[in-house]
């Protein structure tokens, strides 16, 4: 069993971002191994809304004590809604990174980009392998 919690409802891209589809909008947030790689979040960078992503080209920017990472989009699409607790509290990342630290709502996306993720199995397996 792996240290990391990789829910089962979930799809995953190899730069550790997950996404799922709910209520029509896709939901893409940073797993639990990035954040604990990552350690204590301070900042995130958050897109605005009505913004438009392609496909793994940079969503936003996470700035922790050890380092500021890209998170790429799993899927093309337009910015629905940045999460805006973030900005006050981006340790929200770090506490429930599936939950209260989601990052950004994609609105329009491409599902058809979704079955080039992985599931939670491969993931797991991916994390393990280093």
């Amino acid at each position: 069993m792996s240290q990391y919690a990789v829910p089962e409802e979930l799809k995953y891209t190899e730069e550790h971002e997950w996404i799922k589809v709910e209520g029509g909008l896709a939901v893409v947030g940073v797993t639990d191994f990035a954040q604990q790689q990552m350690g204590d979040v301070t900042y995130v960078d958050l897109p605005e809304a009505g913004r438009a992503v392609e496909r793994m080209a940079e969503l936003c920017v996470i700035e922790s004590v050890k380092v500021a990472a890209d998170v790429f989009s799993p899927l093309a699409g337009v910015v629905a809604e940045a999460n805006a607790a973030l900005g006050e509290h981006p340790e929200l990342i770090n506490q429930d990174c599936y939950g209260a630290g989601w990052l950004v709502k994609l609105k329009d996306y491409d599902a058809s980009g979704l079955g080039e993720l992985m599931d939670a199995d491969a993931y797991a397996k991916f994390i393990e392998r280093g």
